[in-house]
């Protein structure tokens, strides 16, 4: 018979989303709840949580949370980082042991600025300097990950059952206006910290469940633009390829649904002049980017976030709202456990994505 943490189920895992669209910030002890009640749907080789409007002390700086295998780790990659950066605060994440989460690695936070000269030089932005910095730390030093680096705010992942990392990471001490949670049941990759949901780049972060058969195609189309796909999790390709579509191609979220989760042929040939043109160039343009394969994710992003099936629906997906609050989740009780009186609730249809957003400037 297997252990606890050895069976693979293809339809596991759970992911869970709080978002307050008038700005109001919540503890992380609301999607601790809502992510506790699958349980079932992981299997302790991975959990995790990303908090948005976390740091406002901070906010005009990007936050990078990093775990190091060694100390040597990480001194490489403060050096590399004061080279670049201005380094306003470091600090080790405050943690609260567990007996349920173990061989932890060192996990520490920084806030920084690029250095104004070096920005200059280069031609870059602040965004696309940061970004490329942060995947060379994940690609030239071995024992050193960054798992996130956006503005207000952080990603807090492990190896260890979603409730469990939350005791881990003190989440209930954190306060952010959007919430995304995961818990995972890797059927194809292996459970380790790094590994974990969310995924994250910049400001973006994805949980997602299901499994990406386009995988490597998708892998070899993003890493022509100067990604690396090095967390061995196929997940962290959707993170890449969306920054991508948003950052340096401008589509909207919603266009970026319909790329990675396109319209089949024979839907848009349903459609009129205007949208099947206008489809018709997103799936033909964007064709590396199409995600086949089941799925359901959360994307968090700066004042708002996206749910998403894939075109079948073949992942679970609920959404709710109460007031001006919007709750995701892959099962009914993980929203009712937080809101049992949500005044509207709803299943979205594969590849329509909902997409909510804050309706006054978090401050």
């Amino acid at each position: 018979m297997k252990k606890e943490g050895e069976i693979r189920i293809s339809s596991g895992c759970a992911i869970s989303g709080i978002f307050c669209k008038d700005g109001r910030r919540i503890t992380g002890e609301a999607i601790k709840k809502s992510i506790a009640v699958m349980h079932s749907r992981s299997n302790g080789l991975g959990g995790g949580f990303a908090g948005y409007g976390i740091y406002p002390q901070y906010k005009d700086y990007y936050a990078l949370h990093i775990f190091y295998d060694s100390q040597k780790d990480r001194e490489e990659a403060e050096r590399f980082l004061e080279k670049r950066f201005d380094i306003i605060n470091l600090s080790k994440i405050p943690v609260r042991q567990n007996s349920k989460i173990s061989e932890a690695p060192l996990i520490w936070r920084y806030f920084i600025t690029p250095l104004p000269h070096l920005i200059q030089d280069s031609q870059l932005d602040e965004d696309e300097y940061t970004s490329r910095a942060m995947i060379r730390i994940n690609d030239t030093i071995s024992g050193a990950y960054v798992v996130s680096c956006g503005k207000d705010m952080g990603v807090f992942k492990a190896v260890g059952y979603p409730e469990d990392v939350a005791d881990f990471y003190r989440i209930e001490e954190y306060e952010g206006y959007s919430w995304t949670a995961h818990g995972r049941y890797p059927t194809n990759t292996p459970g380790w910290w790094a590994g974990s949901h969310p995924f994250s780049l910049l400001d973006l972060s994805v949980v997602h469940n299901g499994e990406i058969s386009s995988y490597d195609a998708n892998r070899r189309a993003v890493e022509m633009y100067g990604y690396s796909c090095n967390l061995l999790t196929d997940t962290e390709v959707i993170t890449y390829i969306l920054d991508y579509l948003t950052r340096k191609q401008g589509l909207t979220l919603k266009e970026c649904s319909e790329v990675i989760a396109s319209p089949f042929w024979s839907t848009i040939a349903t459609k009129n002049e205007d949208e099947r043109k206008r489809l018709s160039y997103l799936r033909k343009m964007f064709s590396s980017f199409l995600i086949t394969g089941p799925f359901s994710i959360l994307v968090g992003f700066h004042g708002g976030m996206m749910a998403l099936n894939d075109r079948l629906k073949l992942r679970s997906l609920v959404a709710a709202e109460k007031g001006n609050t919007t709750y995701f989740s892959s099962e009914e009780a993980a929203i009712r456990v937080v809101e049992p009186n949500v005044e509207r609730i709803w299943a979205p249809r594969g590849g329509e994505a909902v997409i909510v957003t804050l309706s006054k400037e978090v401050g």
